[in-house]
């Protein structure tokens, strides 16, 4: 993130008060470039985030693949859905017993100009399954696209990120379908 200075970005979080402390989080946030993990990770440390990745991202990226691997993360085959819900179901107990969070992009990729894409429910449906417990974060991220709207060189200029967090829902008191509903447009009313 402070490489990233260097190009005139600056990050900024508003809202991190409303997340609950000491409970298990599932944040559902829309997906736009591979700064959002670092945000996430930065701003949200004292949750400890751990993300639904893709297996890809297992390997060749120093020091991104070996955490992802090894630092509590699951790594989920998209082709594969039978292979995918059970890897995120041990994700929810981990967070559901340990207090801790987990990050997941129902989009399933990164949005290349901010539009966002339709959210799939079976991941986040199996996270809170299995963390009953937990609270879901719906959160925005806005404009970590322009750093790389042009490929990876050269890299944008002066984007301005942002991580909104809105208000948490309880998953234990609303019904599935209302609070995905509800995490959507909390989400996606909030992309500029």
């Amino acid at each position: 993130m402070r490489c990233a200075n260097i190009l005139g970005t600056t990050f900024h979080c508003y809202g991190r008060e409303k997340v609950p402390v000491d409970k298990p989080i599932i944040y559902v946030a829309n997906h736009q470039s591979m700064f959002d993990i670092v945000a996430i990770i930065w701003f949200l440390r004292h949750t400890h985030p751990k993300f639904v990745s893709k297996i890809e991202l297992g390997k060749g990226i120093p020091s991104v693949s070996y955490n992802l691997r090894h630092g509590g993360s699951v790594l989920i085959d998209r082709k594969d859905p039978k292979q995918a819900l059970p890897v995120i179901r041990t994700l929810g107990q981990y967070i559901q017993k340990h207090n801790r969070s987990a990050v997941i992009f129902p989009e399933g990729t990164r949005s290349k100009n901010g539009t966002p894409k339709k959210f799939a429910e079976n991941g986040v449906k199996m996270l809170c399954k299995f963390a009953p417990e937990a609270y879901v974060v719906p959160l925005t991220i806005n404009n970590s696209w322009k750093i790389f709207r042009y490929g990876m060189f050269p890299n944008g200029l002066g984007s301005r990120i942002t991580l909104e967090v809105h208000d948490p829902i309880k998953v234990s008191e609303v019904e599935f379908s209302a609070l995905f509903e509800q995490t959507e447009k909390s989400v996606v009313s909030a992309i500029k």
